[in-house]
């Protein structure tokens, strides 16, 4: 609202004393944020990690990218569109409060060059993790079920998709690592196990609300981002082993939620319209020997 306010008053100051003004002066990243607040429609917390993570907020904004994951990849890519302004979805500097005493005091190098090129571009790196999930609808979950085609299968309460007709198990798998587009995509379970009901926690959801799912008599599949392998990829292998009706996707974090950004970007594009903007997709970074996309 701020920046709008104040590309306004700048063309009416060019038209009422007929100054050559070439170019509305562009917002700054945190007039930005502040729109971003403004429009999300719910409470903004004090207690979050959506915060700057690098960079210098008052920064003039030249193009905006909304990703998954701040790689230094992708804020290469980014800065090559001429995007100076990184909206990421999960943390920059490799722990979830991204904290970087530690690196500073091992002098650690991948983060140093790193925090150089931000500097370096003038760019400015924003989480946007904990509001974006918290609007309704979730703003992660949005993109999710729309890459999916489950959107009219999806009933929030308990996130479940009852899909119209069962499937074996494998036949579900190749149809999830399509449409997300997932390189790596590993499955628990009896391949040829007809299913029909999925309980989808995409990202880390933890260990907690993946057991509490799969108790539930009707959870036949649950497809997550990721977990530790000791603690439900185990309980599944088990469940199994016993000749429960339970299976595991596990898609890899960002697959499992990287539309959630692209809708991030189109969402913005709603109330951003004098700055460019877009999409910039994080690689996924896995592959295998037999992987067609192996690099």
């Amino acid at each position: 609202m701020l920046f709008a306010m104040l590309l306004k008053m700048s063309s009416w100051i060019c038209l009422v004393f007929a100054a050559p003004c070439l170019a509305a002066t562009p917002p700054t990243a945190r007039q930005v944020i502040e729109e971003i607040k403004a429009h999300v429609g719910v409470p903004w917390s004090d207690d979050t990690v959506d915060t700057f993570k690098a960079g210098d907020p008052d920064t003039p904004v030249t193009g905006i990218a909304t990703t998954m994951m701040a790689t230094f990849d992708v804020l290469r890519r980014a800065q090559a569109e001429g995007k100076n302004l990184v909206i990421t979805h999960e943390p920059t500097f490799y722990s979830h409060l991204d904290k970087t005493d530690v690196f500073e005091q091992e002098n650690d190098p991948v983060w140093a060059e790193k925090l150089k090129f931000i500097r370096d571009h003038k760019m400015v790196v924003w989480r946007f993790h904990d509001h974006w999930h918290r609007r309704r609808p979730d703003g992660i979950m949005e993109g999710v079920l729309r890459a999916l085609e489950w959107q009219k299968l999806y009933t929030p309460d308990g996130q479940i998709v009852k899909l119209p007709e069962p499937m074996t198990l494998e036949a579900l798998a190749s149809q999830v690592q399509t449409r997300l587009g997932a390189k790596v995509l590993r499955v628990v379970g009896d391949r040829f196990m007809k299913v029909t009901v999925i309980a989808l926690q995409p990202g880390a959801a933890g260990t907690d609300r993946h057991r509490r799912a799969l108790q539930r008599p009707e959870v036949e599949v649950l497809l997550v981002g990721e977990v530790p392998e000791w603690e439900t990829i185990e309980y599944v292998a088990d469940a199994a082993a016993q000749g429960r009706h339970k299976a595991l996707l596990l898609v890899g974090h960002i697959p499992s939620e990287q539309p959630g950004m692209e809708t991030c970007a189109e969402w913005l594009k709603t109330f951003i319209k004098d700055v460019p903007l877009g999409f910039v997709a994080t690689v996924e970074p896995f592959w295998t020997p037999a992987s067609k996309n192996a690099r």
